[in-house]
């Protein structure tokens, strides 16, 4: 997945971060990363079945659902090629994560995120901001009826439990794409996924009493959700929505947002708090971007460019604060009826 630009302004950039050796690769990152996430993997799925039928597989859960967005953030990157450098090993360790290891069709997201990569935030072709549950422009709020018309005055309030279906809306986006035939590799793809449902439901089935199974489930899931539309919404949610007409470097860094943290919230966030740099270099190798992020910024001022950076839970506030503007034309269509 790269981008390719003629920009000037861009161009010098690049050469000031690849002479600081940042688009080199990482390879003792990623192995010590992989085998990490691998441990919590293997070592979540050996506690599941060690603790047996018991309402302690509460604990399990929580664990399992903070494991799987941690392997999601792996293939993310594994889609990037920031851990290898051609496409057959990135596929092949991409299927593995995305398909076998969460239940995510691994092609269906790559083809989505490619293309929000190319248009942050275009209100016509960043598939994250296309109108569907939530709405992000206020122009498609209004006429909404119904229990869309409902969500969208009330999104802001909504939008946290809301993602406690997106790892649903994942696998049924998943799984349409396959009937589609919109995958590449569908016959792969689909036989991964299969793969996972099977042993995930078999694994609770057998181990867990049905009442028990139920909760693992929900409770894994919606958490797993959580965690993984929280590493995105601070990207992006309420910074403009370009025309198009930008150059490569002012779509990319006027769109998105920063993240302020230590080396928690890298760990926490995949590095996607450095979204301004991740945009600019998607091929960086995650560590790197902490290296690239006081060389962007400075670049940006130098050419009077506007770098936006926040904490944490302020990205989480300018997001919500985007929602409940959005909502404004629905609920005042609806207060006049």
């Amino acid at each position: 997945m790269t981008t390719t630009t003629t920009g000037s302004d861009f161009a010098v950039l690049a050469r000031r971060i690849t002479g600081a050796g940042l688009m080199r690769r990482r390879p003792a990152y990623y192995l010590v990363r992989l085998s990490a996430v691998a441990l919590m993997y293997v070592g979540g799925w050996t506690a599941f079945f060690v603790i047996g039928s018991s309402w302690w597989q509460m604990i399990t859960a929580v664990f399992l659902a903070v494991t799987f967005a941690q392997v999601a953030l792996v293939a993310h990157d594994l889609a990037h090629r920031q851990v290898f450098r051609t496409r057959r090993p990135s596929e092949l360790a991409g299927l593995l994560a995305g398909n076998l290891g969460v239940g995510m069709s691994y092609g269906w997201w790559m083809d989505k995120h490619t293309r929000h990569h190319n248009n942050p935030n275009h209100d016509d072709l960043d598939p994250d901001v296309a109108p569907e549950v939530l709405i992000w422009a206020a122009e498609a709020a209004a006429g909404r009826r119904g229990l869309k018309g409902f969500i969208t005055r009330h999104q802001a309030v909504l939008f946290f439990p809301l993602l406690t279906l997106l790892s649903v809306s994942l696998k049924v986006s998943s799984v349409k794409a396959l009937r589609d035939g919109t995958v590449r590799r569908r016959g792969a793809e689909s036989a991964l996924l299969v793969l996972h449902a099977v042993g995930y439901l078999t694994a609770l089935l057998v181990v867990l009493t049905p009442l028990q199974a139920v909760a693992f489930l929900l409770l894994h899931q919606a958490l797993f959700g959580v965690y993984l539309g929280m590493t995105f919404a601070p990207n992006h949610k309420g910074m403009p929505h370009p025309t198009g007409d930008e150059d490569f470097l002012r779509k990319q860094v006027l769109t998105s947002r920063n993240v302020r943290g230590n080396w928690l919230t890298d760990v926490a966030l995949g590095g996607l708090n450095y979204q301004i740099e991740h945009h600019l270099f998607p091929g960086m190798p995650t560590p790197n971007l902490r290296k690239a992020q006081p060389i962007v910024q400075a670049y940006c001022a130098e050419i009077g460019v506007a770098y936006e950076q926040t904490g944490l839970i302020d990205s989480y506030r300018q997001a919500l604060r985007h929602l409940h503007e959005v909502g404004a034309p629905a609920r005042a269509e609806h207060a006049a009826r």
